[in-house]
């Protein structure tokens, strides 16, 4: 019985200056048993084969990676039954790239990694993109903006524009937990006026039901933090919880979803608490990332949810010191990778 190649997975290598090359190169040295293909890695075939010249000289391992390759201009050249398939889809830099030294020159180059990844997942030409770090500053300084003109401020939100979507949850997962935010890279300042019924009804409802259509959880069990200490107890230490929280809350319980009122976040993250739930609402990012980052940081993936399309993305930045040294970790790549085979369907 014939079967269905696969579509390719897609990985955007991100800022040139960064790791991003040197976690895809070291994934493929050292880990491509365990890479799914097709495989299509987005990077300048020239700044891509002098990085992994430039690792070598730091490596034991002298794998030609390269020679597994086949160096691609564009993604009809992919022959899906081709066995163990990995392709380097050339995005040409304009300016020279030297390893931990920023070029703003080169934001645009990062941006059409991003546009190539959104109209292929989009398309359906590939079942998930995984994204290794860009550097914000240089997109801001190269004057990269969406589409609408606002300012570049992210992945995330880059694929929010691009899809068309409204509302998108940043949820970041490891071995321990899933962590999604109600906020995100705001100033904490800023948080209790962000903290809205919308965005609490948004983002617990995304959230459900990418649990269960991407993760395959049939009733997901959620956790959700309140804001203030002791979840405001009663309202004396701040009264979020009752005007604003719980009653978004209640009315999803009564709907029949399996959602907590809104809990202490000092005593949520226990491990009776996590071995119970499906995943942990918290309202914004040190309350949620800090317990999580502290059981697996290097092993956490960012995940968007909401997207019309799987993508997830590693949990650390472009790392410039360690940038061509051999000493960047590639452990949340590959965790990435798997959590994209997973939600796209194994």
């Amino acid at each position: 019985m014939q079967t269905t190649p696969p579509k390719p997975l897609l990985i955007t290598t991100g800022e040139p200056a960064g790791i991003g090359m040197d976690i895809v190169i070291d994934t493929l040295t050292h880990h491509a048993h365990a890479l799914p293909t097709p495989l299509i890695i987005c990077a300048d075939k020239h700044a891509f084969a002098e990085r992994v010249a430039q690792l070598q000289r730091h490596s034991k391992a002298q794998t030609d990676i390269l020679a597994d390759m086949a160096v691609i201009d564009d993604i009809g050249e992919i022959d899906l039954s081709a066995p163990r398939s990995i392709y380097l889809l050339h995005v040409p830099c304009p300016a020279p790239v030297v390893a931990g030294v920023l070029n703003v020159d080169n934001a645009r180059m990062v941006k059409v990694q991003l546009d190539i990844a959104h109209t292929l997942a989009t398309t359906r030409q590939v079942r998930a993109i995984i994204t290794a770090p860009l550097q914000k500053s240089v997109m801001i300084d190269g004057g990269v903006c969406l589409d609408n003109g606002d300012k570049f401020s992210g992945h995330t939100e880059y694929f929010m524009h691009k899809a068309g979507v409204d509302k998108v949850v940043m949820m970041l997962a490891n071995a321990k937990m899933k962590v999604a935010l109600v906020t995100t890279h705001i100033p904490l300042k800023d948080v209790p006026s962000a903290i809205t019924p919308q965005e609490i009804r948004q983002t617990v409802q995304i959230t459900h039901d990418e649990m269960v259509y991407k993760f395959g959880i049939t009733r997901p069990k959620i956790l959700v933090c309140g804001l203030n200490p002791h979840a405001g107890e009663d309202g004396h230490l701040g009264d979020e919880e009752l005007t604003v929280i719980n009653p978004v809350l209640q009315t999803f319980a009564k709907q029949g979803m399996d959602v907590s009122l809104a809990m202490p976040a000092d005593t949520l993250f226990t491990e009776r608490n996590l071995a119970a739930a499906d995943v942990v609402i918290a309202m914004y990012h040190d309350q949620g990332l800090a317990p999580l980052k502290s059981h697996g940081f290097g092993d956490t993936v960012n995940i968007t949810l909401g997207l019309p399309y799987v993508r997830t993305s590693v949990d650390h930045g472009t790392a410039l010191t360690l940038a061509g040294t051999g000493q960047a970790s590639s452990s949340s790549l590959r965790r990435a990778t798997e959590m994209a085979v997973m939600m796209s369907g194994g």
